[in-house]
């Protein structure tokens, strides 16, 4: 399925919003469904995350009318390379035993968060050499 960069954009846009707030607020939880257990240390991580998780809402929800250009493709280029990176992250620290099967969902979703944006890119190149 192809999505419009707008679309995209919006839609990671109120990922990230959702994710703030829950990085935020209740990092036990999302920690609980990845068993590990929640410490300090981590707590001091997730609000950290949180905040990184805002900025990255508010840079997708203000981008989401730009036309194709260079500035959206580094920031689909950016987002892609540390959705998939995370992803990588995720599937390794599962296979050796650091985090539970929770972390699976995460990886998921960045894996087609990544996607998603690959395909929105290689459609605004085509979509400029064409015309």
């Amino acid at each position: 399925m192809q999505f419009s960069f707008r679309t995209l954009s919006v839609f990671t846009a109120a990922l990230c919003f959702l994710l703030a707030i829950t990085w935020g607020f209740t990092p036990d939880a999302l920690l609980a469904t990845w068993d590990i257990e929640y410490s300090l240390a981590a707590g001091l991580i997730a609000r950290r995350i949180a905040v990184l998780f805002m900025a990255l809402g508010v840079i997708f929800f203000l981008v989401r009318n730009e036309a194709p250009s260079q500035t959206r493709t580094a920031l689909s280029n950016g987002f892609m390379i540390g959705c998939w990176g995370l992803a990588i992250l995720g599937f390794g620290e599962w296979l050796n035993g650091h985090a539970g099967p929770g972390i699976l969902l995460a990886v998921g979703v960045e894996l087609a968060l990544g996607l998603a944006f690959f395909q929105t890119r290689r459609l605004s190149v085509e979509l400029e050499t064409a015309g």
